[in-house]
């Protein structure tokens, strides 16, 4: 169980309503009258939560790298426990295979949109990959308490995994030869993969998959943001799904 802390309103409430964190305890400047933070305060107190009120300048002193927000909250939060038992339908399932995302700003944006894009869960390589840190979980604004999120020794032996009950696997590389985002079906049950900001899908995971897919730029820079990326895909393949209903 790792130790975490976060800052913001929106995130302090959500992890004080959320089960799966423990041992909370709240910084907050003193004297700033909002509704949402007197119902944190409230809330707070009814869980038997730690709440603590700084002086502003207190609070700076504390936090540094923080000086836009007047709430702190530091808890204990557990990664969900790898298994594929109960964790998706019978169709419309997605899982999203992240191999060596190494930008931790960018593996928090991508928890986010998986999150609103409604997919079942996030698998990545505790090597060499970005590990699950106070940036990630602050840039997904929360996204983590509802997002299994899944640490791997070896992506490509979950991906036979789910191939085995079942599900297509896709890699997303930007190669000539791949075909376009918006003609694969993505209703299926599915596993989607995207490669590190630098190198790409490791070559065997590639190989393993069933198909190579790619979004087509339109402008002179040859490639989008991996987490631009992830967000066009998984919103794609909710549109289909929307669609086909």
């Amino acid at each position: 169980m790792a130790h975490y802390t976060l800052f913001g309103i929106n995130i302090a409430l959500l992890v004080v309503n959320s089960k799966k964190c423990s041992q909370i305890n709240i910084d907050m400047i003193a004297g700033i009258n909002i509704k949402k933070n007197n119902r944190l305060i409230s809330l707070t107190k009814k869980k038997n939560h730690n709440l603590n009120f700084l002086t502003k300048k207190d609070f700076k002193v504390k936090y540094l790298n923080n000086r836009s927000h007047s709430i702190a909250i530091s808890f204990y939060y557990n990664l969900v426990k790898y298994t594929l038992a109960g964790t998706f339908e019978n169709k419309h399932s997605c899982f999203l295979a992240l191999d060596g995302i190494q930008d931790p700003q960018n593996f928090g944006q991508i928890i986010r949109t998986a999150e609103c894009a409604g997919i079942n869960g996030i698998i990545y390589s505790k090597h060499n990959s970005a590990t699950i840190s106070n940036t990630v979980l602050q840039v997904s604004q929360g996204a983590f308490l509802n997002m299994p999120i899944y640490e791997v020794t070896n992506i490509k032996n979950e991906i036979k995994k789910l191939k085995n009950l079942g599900f297509w696997s896709i890699a997303f590389e930007n190669e000539p030869d791949a075909k376009r985002w918006y003609s694969m079906d993505l209703k299926e049950n599915i596993v989607i993969v995207f490669g590190s900001e630098g190198f790409g899908i490791k070559k065997k995971i590639k190989e393993l998959c069933d198909f190579t897919a790619k979004i087509d730029m339109q402008g002179k820079i040859n490639s989008l943001n991996v987490g631009a990326s992830v967000a066009a895909v998984l919103f794609e393949r909710l549109k289909q799904i929307k669609e086909q209903k």
